[in-house]
């Protein structure tokens, strides 16, 4: 008798009977890019990226970059080992390690600050899954990014570290001035223009 799971092409089938670990991610090369590592289950990206999408991230990632004092890196589109059966993907990620051409992935505690750009396909898991995956690995920062009007409109969170648990700080709808992690101020709108 055929199952489902015959009819699934091998490199989509768990290396284990407890399902994927973090590092099965760095060993599965047929993976197609950006997949994600939920609770022990792949998470793929489903559909085309958006335009907006792209250009605040990059725009973002280049704010930042020229914002950060030295002992930050900021990186996109890299996973972060959460614990061996979460690995998630943010969109723009502020880091304290130094640049390792040869990295696949950080470690929670290597984070500062870890951004979601919301998009149709990853809302539910942008907007509950990943703040509070992220706030439970000890991740002080979190941004989460949403579309107003065409405008990125920027939801800031801070990690109370008694609790485990985010506390929302702020939402920018024109320009984001925080000391927190580091001190910036950005034109929003700037993002996308």
């Amino acid at each position: 008798m055929t199952t489902a799971w015959d009819a699934l092409p091998h490199w989509m089938l768990p290396p284990r009977p407890s399902g994927w670990e973090a590092d099965d991610l760095d060993h599965a090369p047929a993976l197609p890019r950006h997949t994600e590592l939920i609770d022990g289950s792949l998470v793929f990206m489903t559909s085309p990226q958006r335009s907006w999408h792209a250009r605040v991230v990059t725009r973002l990632t280049v704010t930042l970059e020229n914002a950060a004092p030295g002992e930050f890196v900021v990186d996109r589109e890299m996973t972060v080992k959460l614990n061996e059966k979460n690995r998630p993907e943010p969109d723009v990620l502020v880091v304290t390690v130094p640049y390792d051409p040869d990295r696949t992935r950080y470690l929670a505690e290597q984070v500062t600050l870890a951004i979601e750009v919301v998009s149709e396909e990853s809302a539910d898991r942008d907007r509950s899954l990943k703040p509070f995956k992220y706030a439970e690995a000890g991740i002080a920062h979190y941004w989460r990014i949403e579309e107003e009007n065409g405008i990125p409109v920027i939801h800031t969170y801070e990690l109370d570290a008694t609790t485990r648990s985010y506390v929302a700080t702020g939402i920018y709808r024109e320009r984001l001035k925080t000391a927190v992690p580091f001190a910036i101020d950005i034109e929003l709108a700037s993002l996308v223009r």
